[in-house]
């Protein structure tokens, strides 16, 4: 570390001219190739994509994405606005993604409202919704906005017009970096000191973006992945820069020269920076021995912004720092250093007296932590994954006021229609779907069953089922459950026809139990990963135990606080989302970055505790020294954080603000009582119990050290 430090102080226009062409090199070929991001996913093996399949091979003009403009007569009724809309449906079927069109005066009845208020037509692309592109969905727009009047209103809902409604970018971030800038202020006391972890996070995200732009052309990448890369990636990078940056103005306060200072600071706090990004990247790529495509372009797209991000802290920044120089000192710190001369580094007093008070009554203080932290995790237990749907987007979309529209016309169950598809393979295979389709009129929780649908060739028959409630409903997820595991059985149990229930909400309901069985799996893999890097790291049992405990409190709160939000509605209408289950994604990604996260605040923290037990022998004084000595830059990293994370809570995106906000409370919670109070409580209690670490497992295991002493680094 200390030859990497020294070369790029050394070599400093060098460092920051390749980083400049990589910067203009990675942009300018994005912008050349465009974007390729799509929401793709597989579900092998589920009830869904059976039915899916056969759909897709039989049923082509039907098997791709199921989406409906909406009329709503403002005047008159629905047919009194027959010519515009029969218009209008020629129009959409003359654009080349669309399959058919369902007009509501040929579809029947069932496709206007009792009262003949409000109807719908149904689209049938060739695609499903996450293969579309938005030059695709946009010409149906168009063309059925032609029908819109004074009198008729036009809307449009489903899985394609939400792509072509989504909002792009985070349009608050600047508010949360002006925030992030105040807060480096305060810290540094100097605007140039400032400029470097903000301005080295956003150079290091710019690549990240373009680079995962063009990833997007060989790699399923969801479309939420650059702005989740962008959370991240600001969220990281600045603090490793803040981290990189303090070290370095405590060593020129001590008298040091700027490129010792610089050398230490990167053989110290950069060693903690290599391994706490390194441990985010592995966390992130745990997500692949899950084997789910739609997380695969997701975990390798953040990984690589972590990575670059780390990479430019330990590269670009001591460059910068170079060019600098003292001038990363404020003002009134360079006064005091020319005459009075170097001082020696001293803790902040009032987390020097923390510190002490954490150390006098470890035991209370741990029971108050833990208090506060199970509360905020309870809202956990009421956790329902799902996919929110279009009842949860802004009151102004057009996807939301189909939504309302169709529900006030036809029930909440229309906005999420259930497919009951059958293979035909025989007069008995027939039989038993004209046998289902009666069995299903009139059921529990059932709105309407249209009649039997047959494919040209004959293989395949589908129901369409509306249920009696919205897709995000539990009780239409118990109602698909109930066809297939007590309706259809009821009517094949002689034929074994293959029966399977499918539709975009069945196929969430599929998705979101995938996601679940595979929770426990990942969050024993990603535990037992940080246990064993933080044993090679501290040489020390107790310690990762304790990091791995901390790492599942801060979970649950992050958690508990996403479901009071998102599905409680507590605070929702302050960032413009309405209530309804989590996305079932989004534990695994959240654990994942979680445990990055998490790791890197314990690696700081106990690393300076680490080092300063080496030094002294003593565990009070370790932690003591420890505490006192991250306590500020801590908080510091954790309020820059918080900042980044909850500007993206009011981007507009359900996704985005459901991280923003887990993320963000976690941090609030991770630094604020778990590693200020909780982990050196713990410690005290412990005692030199903390750094045990057996001989004949000291002897198999590598030597990594986090830590170097100054004396070592200069």
């Amino acid at each position: 570390m200390k030859s990497l430090a020294r070369f790029a102080y050394r070599r400093r226009w060098l460092i920051l001219a390749l980083w400049v062409v990589l910067f203009l090199g990675m942009n300018a070929l994005s912008q050349s190739f465009g974007t390729a991001y799509a929401n793709t996913f597989t579900l092998p093996g589920t009830n869904s994509t059976h039915a899916l399949a056969l759909l897709q091979s039989n049923f082509k003009n039907k098997s791709g994405d199921v989406d409906e403009i909406v009329f709503h007569a403002r005047t008159g009724t629905i047919a009194s606005h027959k010519s515009a809309i029969n218009a209008m449906v020629k129009k959409v079927e003359k654009v080349s993604s669309v399959a058919s069109v369902i007009s509501p005066f040929v579809g029947g009845s069932f496709q206007t409202s009792k009262n003949d208020k409000i109807a719908f037509a149904v689209v049938y692309f060739y695609k499903q919704g996450y293969k579309l592109k938005s030059a695709q969905i946009q010409p149906v727009e168009n063309a059925g906005i032609t029908a819109r009047s004074s009198s008729l209103d036009v809307e449009f809902t489903g899985n394609a017009f939400e792509q072509l409604g989504a909002q792009k970018g985070s349009p608050d971030l600047i508010f949360g970096l002006i925030l992030t800038a105040i807060v480096l202020v305060l810290a540094f006391g100097s605007f140039f000191a400032m400029l470097l972890p903000l301005g080295v996070a956003l150079f290091a995200v710019g690549i990240a973006t373009a680079s995962t732009t063009l990833l997007s052309h060989g790699l399923s990448i969801a479309t939420f992945a650059p702005i989740l890369g962008s959370l991240i990636g600001l969220g990281v990078g600045i603090d490793y820069a803040l981290f990189i940056v303090t070290r370095t103005r405590q060593g020129l306060k001590r008298g040091l020269s700027p490129e010792d200072a610089i050398v230490t600071a990167i053989n110290t706090s950069g060693r903690a920076v290599l391994f706490a990004g390194s441990t985010v990247c592995i966390a992130l790529l745990g997500m692949l021995v899950l084997q789910l495509s739609f997380l695969n372009g997701v975990a390798i797209a953040a990984s690589l912004t972590v990575l670059i991000t780390m990479l430019a802290s330990l590269t670009l920044l001591p460059a910068l720092l170079g060019f600098q120089g003292n001038h990363v000192l404020s003002r009134r710190e360079r006064r005091s250093l020319a005459t009075n001369g170097p001082e020696p580094i001293v803790t902040n007093s009032g987390w020097q007296r923390w510190a002490n008070t954490v150390s006098k009554h470890p035991q209370k203080l741990s029971l108050v932590a833990l208090l506060a932290i199970v509360v905020v995790c309870i809202p956990f237990f009421s956790l329902h994954l799902g996919s929110s749907d279009a009842g949860t987007d802004p009151a102004s979309s057009t996807t939301r006021q189909a939504y309302d529209l169709l529900a006030q016309g036809f029930g909440p169950g229309v906005n999420g229609p259930l497919q009951v598809v059958g293979s035909i393979h025989n007069s008995k295979d027939l039989a038993t779907m004209v046998a289902l389709d009666q069995k299903l009129q009139g059921k529990p929780d059932v709105y309407e069953v249209a009649p039997l649908q047959i494919s040209k060739n004959g293989k395949v028959a589908v129901v369409n089922v509306v249920p009696k409630t919205s897709p995000d409903s539990r009780v239409t997820e118990s109602l698909i459950s109930t066809i297939r595991n007590d309706y259809i059985p009821a009517v094949d149990a002689k034929t074994h026809t293959g029966i399977y229930v499918g539709g975009l909400t069945a196929i969430f309901v599929d998705f979101a139990q995938v996601f679940t069985s595979k929770i426990p799996l990942f969050v024993g893999v990603i535990v037992l990963l940080g246990c064993l890097l933080l044993m090679v790291a501290f040489r020390s049992i107790v310690i990762p135990l304790t990091a791995a405990a901390m790492n599942i409190f801060a979970a649950g709160a992050s958690f508990g606080l996403v479901v009071a939000v998102f599905q409680w509605g507590w605070g929702s209408s302050l960032i413009n989302a309405g209530t309804g289950p989590v996305e079932s994604f989004l534990p695994t990604i959240m654990i994942a970055i979680l445990f990055g996260l998490s790791m890197d605040y314990q690696v700081f923290l106990v690393s300076r505790m680490h080092e300063e037990w080496l030094n002294t022998g003593s565990n009070e004084e370790a932690i003591n020294r420890g505490q006192a000595n991250t306590g500020r830059v801590i908080s510091a990293a954790a309020l820059i954080m918080i900042c980044v994370f909850l500007s993206f809570a009011f981007g507009g995106q359900r996704i985005i603000a459901e991280f923003g906000i887990g993320l963000g409370g976690a941090v609030l919670m991770d630094a604020f009582i778990l590693r200020t109070i909780l982990v050196p409580a713990l410690m005290h209690f412990f005692g030199d119990a903390n750094w045990y670490f057996p001989k004949w497992l000291d002897r198999i295991t590598p030597h990594f050290a986090v830590e170097a002493t100054e004396d070592v680094a200069v």
